[in-house]
């Protein structure tokens, strides 16, 4: 089969008559002299699988998704679930518009909100910011969460003209957005600029653009040495690291070489601004698929990303709705497609930055970002700056006082003109800045990704169970440039006799408490290090499992004084320094000095004595990750445990 053209439009329906027709529509800026304006039949399906690229003629067709955060549960993963529909709009009428002309027709007069205000107080908040940080950050339920409330207000107008009318604020007053857009459909309103472009699937090129970090312009806008000290922010940083090692998880998943980074940049908007960098590889796979493995964007979820949606269900009071999930536009390929090769592109935009409007109501979701150095009012003054951001850039509150969020409709200058300031990226102290922080990163994953026509480890093979941490894909990835054939396995698909015939089993790392024996998690990969490291054959444990394996040897396990999320350390791995990224809050501890514990050889801190590594007769283990980007050694060290977990004598 061949792709066909996205449909011709007869005459293009006049943007000022679409709310009279009451027809479904979606109007998308993704360039900034054009407007898409789509038309079409809505469907609501149940799984990415049944949206309907193709159609009743065995031709391919333009859809346009709506995809709720619901859908994580055909990943298996928890949620809220509130039923909110996969809704697609099949593409029957395509056109394109100049923008000035879109303008022209667009309405204009203001849309008064009534009873604005957020669904959680302020203090409330704060609270929850509290009880992540300690009960799960500080538990080891992960690196990072993003938990939202919602701005809510009343809306006393027609839907679709008051669609039309916030989407000509955006188109107006916001910038930097990767869409703009507007999609009205029966009983529901989503308007939106959203910076983030979750992933996309061109010619089969895969991207994704992990954004992190936020910084809100100061009152007059933002300055070189305003943004200087938000770029040092070690907290920013650090968020910003996380969720690119999160993403080439996926990436890791869905593309044979893996992904390579390239970045950081700054995305400047309006009232905003972020880091970012971008992610590339190659893949065969169905765009619904790829679409499937990535569901959805650690920026807007956590990491690890299954255990996210669990906290996000523990300390979230409401259902997302489409909030955090996307906005995927499948559209035909119009080139020659090879046998094996997906029909259609695919260009999702993360659904943040968007105002929703369903019975009358305004819901705008916003979240922060939690990390072990998060401050509870900043992250509340957070989710303020970004309300605003949304509520300004649609002309609900005066653009130049973005933190006040409740002043009436007549208060607002609709006519104010946008600020156009420079770009600071261009400035060469901000532009070094950015540069700097790739010096802390692992080369491997900034350098192309071609396939190694062989490695040190050619001919074997290798299982990888996962308990619950996808940086078990990366770590795969890497062991294939090692040269091993790898499989990788759940930790609750995994058998006894795969753990026992497989030449190297890798127990990975996962969420939790390695001295809590209650959960049937954490009960089976005990079952798997203890059931291999009995069998004489070769082992390599990674973080929780380098952990269920000192603990096998009596050594004590311990919660660190402040959790190592996406902490990078230089230490000592049998006589050879190391830079290792780490995320774990806790950790295998024995005396100072002690360099043995029975037949394990112990790579321990001089300091605090943390047991980095372990190695012996047919096994290694370590604490750190070594396929994350803040491993610059890991690559090397990783080769070298593998070599003493492959060897029957010490490495």
């Amino acid at each position: 089969m061949t792709g066909s053209a996205p449909p011709s439009p007869n005459e293009p329906i006049p943007l000022s008559e679409l709310s009279e027709r009451g027809i479904p529509f979606a109007l998308i800026a993704r360039d900034p002299g054009t407007i898409e304006l789509l038309t079409g039949d809505v469907v609501d399906v149940d799984l990415l699988a049944d949206i309907p690229l193709i159609g009743a003629d065995d031709e391919a067709q333009e859809v346009l998704a709506l995809v709720p955060f619901r859908q994580v549960r055909e990943r298996g993963f928890e949620c809220h679930d509130d039923g909110a529909p996969l809704r697609c709009l099949v593409v029957r009428d395509r056109a394109v518009i100049d923008r000035e002309q879109a303008l022209a027709q667009l309405p204009a007069a203001p849309i008064p909100l009534t009873d604005p205000g957020f669904d959680i107080p302020d203090e409330d908040y704060a609270g929850i910011v509290r009880r992540v940080i300690a009960d799960e950050i500080g538990l080891g339920e992960g690196a990072n969460f993003v938990i939202r409330r919602d701005f809510t207000a009343g809306v006393d107008a027609d839907a679709a003209t008051v669609a039309l009318t916030w989407f000509r604020a955006l188109l107006e007053h916001e910038r930097g957005a990767y869409w703009t857009f507007a999609i009205v459909t029966p009983g529901h309103v989503a308007v939106g600029a959203s910076p983030e472009a979750h992933v996309s699937a061109r010619d089969g090129v895969v991207t994704m653009n992990p954004i992190s970090g936020t910084f809100r312009h100061p009152d007059g806008g933002a300055t070189v040495e305003t943004l200087t000290e938000f770029l040092e922010s070690t907290k920013e940083t650090e968020e910003l690291f996380m969720v690119v090692d999160e993403e080439l998880k996926m990436m890791s998943a869905v593309c044979s070489d893996g992904g390579r980074i390239t970045g950081p940049h700054l995305k400047e908007m309006s009232r905003l601004t972020h880091t970012e960098y971008v992610l590339r590889g190659r893949s065969r796979l169905d765009p619904r698929d790829i679409l499937r493995e990535t569901m959805f964007a650690p920026t807007v979820t956590g990491s690890p990303m299954q255990n996210a949606c669990t906290v996000i269900t523990r300390h979230e009071r409401t259902p997302r709705g489409y909030y955090s999930g996307v906005a995927a536009l499948f559209t035909p390929r119009t080139d020659a497609i090879l046998p094996g090769e997906s029909t259609h592109d695919l260009d999702a935009p993360i659904l943040i930055r968007t105002a929703y409007l369903v019975d009358g109501r305004l819901r705008v979701p916003v979240g922060a970002t939690l990390v072990r150095h998060s401050d509870p009012y900043g992250e509340v003054s957070e989710t303020h700056g970004k309300a605003a951001g949304v509520l300004g850039a649609i002309g609900a509150i005066p653009r130049n006082r973005p933190t006040e969020l409740q002043l009436p409709a007549d208060a607002i200058d609709h006519d104010a003109p946008p600020v156009e300031p420079r770009p600071l990226a261009d400035d060469p102290d901000v532009a070094s800045l950015l540069a700097s922080r790739n010096a802390r990163l692992a080369s491997f994953w900034l350098n192309p990704q071609d396939a190694l026509a062989s490695g040190p480890f050619e001919g074997l093979s290798a299982i990888v169970v996962d308990a619950e941490d996808r940086f078990t894909t990366m770590l795969a990835h890497q062991l294939r440039h090692l040269g091993l054939e790898v499989e990788i396995l759940p930790w609750n698909a995994v058998t006894d006799e795969q753990v026992d015939s497989a030449e190297l089993v890798v127990s990975g790392p996962g969420p939790g408490d390695p001295r809590d024996p209650s959960t049937h998690r954490m009960q089976r990969m005990r079952e798997v290090v203890a059931r291999r490291h009995a069998s004489g054959r070769p082992l390599l444990a990674v973080c929780l499992s380098h952990q269920i394996l000192a603990d096998s040897f009596g050594i004590e396990l311990a919660p660190l004084e402040a959790p190592h999320q996406g902490l990078q350390k230089t230490v000592d791995i049998f006589g050879m320094p190391a830079s290792i990224g780490f995320y774990n809050t806790f950790s295998a501890r024995v005396p100072l000095g002690t360099t043995a514990v029975g037949e394990a050889e112990v790579a321990a801190d001089p300091v605090t004595g943390d047991v980095y590594a372990l190695r012996g007769p047919g096994f290694a283990s370590v604490q750190g990750h070594l396929e994350s980007i803040l491993s610059r050694d890991g690559m090397t060290t990783l080769e070298r445990l593998v070599a003493a977990a492959l060897s029957p004598v010490d490495a």
